[in-house]
């Protein structure tokens, strides 16, 4: 078996917890000083790496399996993945904004993202057009990446001097995210949930809102606003929380990195509203989410279990 054939877009998520919990550090400075700062700044830069690390794997399963990467383009569920990687691309540069870059590479970054991000979700919506509609299968929380990933351009957009452009991405993720979430209630109450494999992806529910909070903030809404926000994305997390001990009692996939992101940005946006002690605690289970995470990530890897062909499904179109 060839490791490097298994290596999906989907293994961008990594990025996505880990940018997202340095950036909810650096939320915590104001609370926990020096030490949140250098925190955030250590996560930071492991993002980048492992973003760098991945660019180059994918880039070079593109040359020896070009077929694998073909076939993600065409699953119902991977293919929505490749919008992690121009999300990822957005939380660096955030990151790097937030830590006080405010250069060119930094703006040039934020904007191939931006753009990306927006072809990505094009394409993506172009296959509900094609025969067949979009099945049920294909309706699942990690369409929030692609769909509603463009609400996080204000982040870094606005402090880099393109709000313009900014609630531009906004409006496009803010027009999606009541849609997409209509797709999944409607599918819970018509087939049921998703696969028990993305059973943790549920938890990505609580990313739209977090995000249009901290941007409601960043554009300088009414403050009522972003708490309109947190009490959605706090209802979020109660709700995805339900299926925490079902998570619990699966074997570890990547799915389970999806729930590592909504946390952190849950935190991240009740730091920022000035609820330091419900934020810390947030921060606290974000983190050690993500400590789990990665040690059960380096387990998966070293014993062969994580870069391996998926379970079969069926996929019967409706």
């Amino acid at each position: 078996m060839q490791p490097l054939k298994f290596l999906s877009a989907g293994w961008f998520s990594v990025v996505m917890g880990l940018a997202g919990l340095a950036l909810a550090w650096h939320r915590a400075v104001p609370a926990m000083g020096e030490l949140a700062a250098g925190i955030a700044l250590v996560l930071g830069a492991g993002a980048a790496l492992v973003f760098t690390l991945l660019a180059g794997a994918l880039l070079l399963r593109g040359r020896r399996h070009p077929g694998a990467w073909s076939e993600d383009l065409r699953h119902p569920v991977r293919h929505v993945f490749v919008a992690a990687m121009p999300v990822s691309l957005i939380l660096l540069a955030t990151l790097a904004v937030a830590l006080g870059a405010h250069g060119a590479l930094v703006t040039a970054a934020w904007g191939l993202g931006v753009l990306a991000q927006l072809g990505v979700t094009a394409w993506v919506l172009g296959r509900w057009w094609q025969p067949g509609g979009l099945p049920w299968p294909c309706v699942t929380p990690v369409l929030f990446i692609p769909v509603v990933g463009n609400v996080l351009a204000p982040l870094a957009g606005v402090p880099l001097g393109h709000a313009e452009v900014s609630a531009a991405a906004f409006g496009v993720g803010l027009l999606f995210w009541p849609v997409v979430l209509a797709l999944l209630v409607v599918r819970l109450a018509q087939q049921g949930p998703w696969p028990e494999r993305l059973r943790p992806s549920t938890f990505i529910v609580i990313a739209p809102p977090a995000v249009v909070g901290l941007d409601a903030l960043q554009f300088g809404a009414p403050p009522l606003l972003a708490w309109m926000c947190w009490g959605m994305a706090l209802f979020a997390a109660l709700w995805a929380g339900q299926q925490a001990r079902r998570i619990a009692g699966q074997p570890f996939g990547l799915a389970h990195w999806g729930m590592s992101f909504p946390l952190a940005a849950l935190a991240a946006l009740t730091l920022r509203l000035g609820v330091p002690l419900l934020g810390l605690l947030l921060l606290a289970l974000a983190s050690l989410l993500v400590a789990a995470l990665a040690l059960a990530t380096l387990r998966g890897l070293r014993d062969g279990s994580l870069l391996a062909p998926e379970p079969a499904a069926a996929i019967t179109p409706a």
